[in-house]
C-alpha cells in the first residue's frame, strides 16, 4: 500500500510512498490529526542525496515494528530540506540549541501547534524505537514538562543571535575578510580549515575579485591553489566531470559522493571566472567538463536542471565511481592498465573502501591522445554499472545559479549551446514556476510544487535574468528581474536593510526564518543584494542600489572577522566598490564583436556588458548612446556617470581596468 506521499512532487518523499508508516506530507492537515489524536508531531526532514537519510529509512521506516510505534504514537511528517527549506531552517535551528549539532536526517518531536521539544539527527533502530515510546510517555504523563522544554527552546531561537546592523562594506571590512581567509588557508593543500572539506566557491570569488582590486598575490594564489586541488582529487570526476559534495579528508581524495547541482553550477562560474583572470589550461578543462556534465547529466527533459545525484548506488556509497588495479587491467589490458593504474592513483591497498580507489589526476597525462582514449572507456565501461538515482526536482534557486553560470561561460567561450540550455531553463521556470504572479520553489516533471519561493530563489533568479539581459540583449529579462525585485523589496524587508527568508504572506512557522549567511548556497540576502546591484548598475536605479547597500551592511561585521560565511556577501560588496563598471558596447560588426569581447574578457569584479544598437528598446544602458563617427564605440560608465567613448580593444582594456574604488 501507498501512503500520502505517493501525489509528491519530491522524489525524496516519493521514496518514501510504500513506507509502512503513514508518512503525512507537511501541511495543516497533519497538525489537524495530532490535535484530534492529542499525540506528538514527529517531524523527519532529509533530501534524496543523503545517505544517511537512506540508512535510517531502511532501518527504521521500512521495517513494520517501528512504523507501528510511529503510526499509533504520532502523527508523522516528512519533508524534504531542499523543497522547503523554510521548514528545515526553523526546525535545524531548534536542533542545534538543543543539542548543539544538526545535520539530516533531522529528527524533530513537535507539539501539535509545531512547537519542538525534542529533536536530533540519525537514530539507530532500536535507539530510535525506545525514543518514540519515551516521547509519547512523557507527552501523556508529563506535559507540562514537555510544554516548558518546547517553550524554552522557542525563546532560545526566537531571540537568535542578532547580526549588528548597519556595518558599511567597506575596502576595509573586505581587506580584513581576506585576511580572515588567508589564517585558515591551508597551503599545503588548498581550501580552508581541516576535513572534511566543502568546495568554498563563493570565498574563492571573493578572494578572485579582492585580487582584481588590490593585486594581493596571496589571493590569487589561494584561488588558484584550491581550484587546482579539487580538480585534480578524487572529490572531481575524472571520468564525466562535475565535482561531488565534498571531501572527507584534507587532501580532497575521498568524496561524499553526492553531486548537487548547487555546487556544480557555482564552481563552473568560478573555474571560468578563474581562467579568464589567469589562462590557467587546467580552469578551462574543468569549465567546459562541468558544463558538460550538467548538460548532459543533469538536465532535465522539460529543460530545467536537476538537483542532485545520490551518493549511494543500490545502497552502497561510491559502487558506481570506486576502482580496483584488476578492473582496470581487465577492460584496458595490461600495458593501458598499468599505465593509467598510476596515472589515476589507483592502488592495491585502495584510497578508498573494500579495497577500491577513487580516481585521481595528480599531474597532466604525459601522452594526451592516450589519456582521452582511456577516459573515454572507462566512462563507457563505468556508464554499464548500476547507476547513482538522480532528485531529477527542479529547484528555482539552484536553476538560477545553473542559468547565471552557464550563461557566462557560454559568452565567454563562444559555446552557444551553453547560451540556449540558460535560456531555455529560464523559459521553464518563468513557464511552470510563476503561478498567479507569484514564484514557486520547485517542480518535477512539469508539475509544479505547492511550496512558496523564498527569498534565495527571488534573488537568484532576478540575478540570472540580469545575466541573461547582458548574453541575449532581451529586454524581457530585464523586465521580469524588476519585477522579482519588487516583490523582495515589498514582501521580504525585515527593517534596517535586512530580509526575512519567506515572504509576508507565507505560511506561519514557530518562527520567520532570517539568516544572511552563506553556506553551501548564496543565502537569500546575498542573493538579493548581488541581484539588486546588478539590476542597478543596468537600470540606473538608486532605490535598487541602495537596497544592496543596506542588505550588505546587515553582515559587514560577519565578513570582516568570518569571511567563509559571508562569501557571497564579499563578492558582492568588491562589485559594489568598483562601482560596478558598467559598459555599453554601440554596434554591429566585427568591430563591435570585438569590443564585446574586450568588456567581458575583463575582470572588474560584478562588471555588467550590454551591446547593440543605441537606444535599443529594452536595454536601458544603451539609451542615448551615439555612434561615434558612425563608428563602434564602448562607454565605460559608473553610476551611470561615463567617461568618453573609446573605439579601440586596447583603450577599453585600460578603462576597464581603471575602474577601480
Amino acid at each position: 500500500m501507498v501512503n500520502r506521499l505517493k501525489d509528491a512532487t519530491s522524489p525524496y518523499l516519493l521514496q518514501h510512498q510504500d513506507n509502512p508508516v503513514d508518512w503525512w506530507p507537511w501541511g495543516e492537515e497533519a497538525f489537524a490529526e495530532a490535535r484530534r489524536r492529542d499525540v506528538p508531531v514527529l517531524l523527519s526532514v532529509g533530501y534524496a542525496a543523503c545517505h544517511w537519510c537512506h540508512v535510517m529509512a531502511h532501518q527504521s521506516f521500512e521495517d513494520d515494528e517501528t512504523a507501528r510505534l510511529m503510526n499509533e504514537l504520532t502523527v508523522p511528517i516528512k519533508v524534504d530540506r531542499e523543497e522547503r527549506p523554510d521548514v528545515d531552517a526553523v526546525y535545524m535551528e531548534a536542533t542545534q540549541a538543543m543539542t548543539g549539532q544538526g545535520g539530516w536526517p533531522m529528527t524533530v518531536f513537535c507539539t501539535p501547534d509545531g512547537t519542538p521539544f525534542y529533536c536530533g539527527t540519525y537514530f539507530p533502530r532500536e535507539q530510535f524505537q525506545r525514543v518514540v515510546t519515551a516521547i509519547s510517555t512523557a507527552w501523556k504523563d508529563k506535559r507540562d514538562e514537555v510544554l516548558r522544554q518546547g517553550a524554552a527552546v522557542v525563546d532560545a531561537i526566537g531571540g537568535g543571535a542578532r547580526l549588528p546592523a548597519g556595518t558599511p562594506m567597506t575596502a576595509e571590512i573586505l581587506d580584513a575578510g581576506a585576511r580572515s581567509l588567508h589564517e585558515t588557508y591551508d597551503e599545503a593543500r588548498g581550501g580552508f580549515g581541516g576535513a572534511p572539506k566543502f568546495p568554498p566557491s563563493m570565498a574563492l570569488e571573493f578572494l578572485l575579485r579582492h585580487h582584481h582590486r588590490t593585486g594581493d598575490a596571496r589571493s590569487l594564489g589561494a584561488v588558484v591553489g584550491t581550484a587546482d586541488a579539487m580538480a585534480r582529487g578524487g572529490m572531481y570526476d575524472q571520468l564525466a566531470g562535475g565535482f561531488a559534495r565534498y571531501s572527507v579528508d584534507a587532501d580532497w581524495v575521498v568524496p561524499h559522493f553526492e553531486k548537487m547541482l548547487y555546487d556544480n553550477a557555482q564552481l563552473l562560474r568560478l573555474y571560468t571566472h578563474l581562467w579568464r583572470a589567469t589562462g590557467s589550461e587546467l580552469a578551462r578543462r574543468v569549465a567546459d567538463e562541468t558544463a558538460e556534465f550538467l548538460l548532459r547529466d543533469l538536465r532535465t527533459a522539460e529543460g530545467g536542471f536537476a538537483s542532485a545525484l545520490d551518493a549511494d548506488t543500490d545502497g552502497v556509497e561510491g559502487l558506481t565511481y570506486a576502482w580496483t588495479p584488476d578492473q582496470l587491467l581487465e577492460v584496458l589490458g595490461q600495458e593501458d592498465g598499468w599505465w593509467a593504474k598510476d596515472l589515476l592513483g589507483v592502488t592495491a591497498s585502495g584510497t578508498f573502501e573494500h579495497g577500491t580507489s577513487v580516481l585521481q589526476l595528480r599531474e597532466d597525462p604525459d601522452e594526451p591522445a592516450r589519456w582521452a582514449r582511456i577516459r573515454s572507456t572507462l566512462l563507457d565501461v563505468r556508464n554499464r554499472r548500476p547507476q547513482p538515482a538522480r532528485d531529477d526536482k527542479v529547484v528555482t534557486a539552484w536553476n538560477a545559479l545553473a542559468i547565471t553560470a552557464l550563461a557566462e561561460y557560454g559568452e565567454l567561450t563562444g559555446q552557444k549551446s551553453a547560451v540556449a540550455a540558460a535560456v531555455e531553463a529560464a523559459e521553464l521556470i518563468e513557464r511552470v514556476h510563476m503561478v498567479d504572479g507569484r514564484l514557486r520553489r520547485s517542480s518535477r516533471d512539469g508539475r509544479v510544487g505547492a511550496a512558496a519561493g523564498v527569498l534565495d530563489d527571488h534573488g537568484g533568479l532576478a540575478e540570472a535574468y540580469t545575466v541573461l539581459h547582458q548574453v541575449t540583449g532581451d529586454g524581457r529579462w530585464l523586465g521580469r528581474a524588476g519585477e522579482l525585485l519588487d516583490t523582495v523589496l515589498t514582501r521580504f524587508p525585515a527593517g534596517e536593510g535586512g530580509f526575512f527568508d519567506t515572504a509576508d504572506d507565507a505560511e506561519t512557522l514557530v518562527k520567520r526564518p532570517q539568516d544572511p549567511t552563506d553556506n553551501a548556497a548564496p543565502s537569500g540576502s546575498s542573493a538579493a543584494a548581488g541581484a539588486l546591484l546588478a539590476y542597478s548598475a543596468l537600470t540606473a536605479s538608486e532605490p535598487h542600489h541602495d537596497a544592496a547597500v543596506a542588505a550588505l551592511a546587515k553582515v559587514g561585521a560577519l565578513a570582516a572577522t568570518h569571511a567563509r560565511f559571508a562569501g557571497w556577501a564579499c563578492a558582492v560588496g568588491e562589485a559594489l566598490l568598483a562601482g560596478p563598471a558598467e559598459v555599453a558596447v554601440v554596434g554591429t560588426g566585427p568591430a563591435a564583436d570585438e569590443l564585446r569581447r574586450t568588456a567581458w574578457a575583463s575582470t572588474a569584479p560584478g562588471a555588467v556588458v550590454v551591446s547593440g544598437l543605441p537606444d535599443a528598446q529594452g536595454v536601458p544602458l544603451l539609451a542615448d548612446r551615439p555612434l561615434p563617427g558612425g563608428r563602434a564605440a564602448a562607454y565605460v560608465c559608473r553610476g551611470f556617470v561615463c567617461g568618453a567613448p573609446v573605439t579601440e580593444p586596447t583603450d577599453l582594456a585600460a578603462a576597464l581596468a581603471g575602474a577601480r574604488a
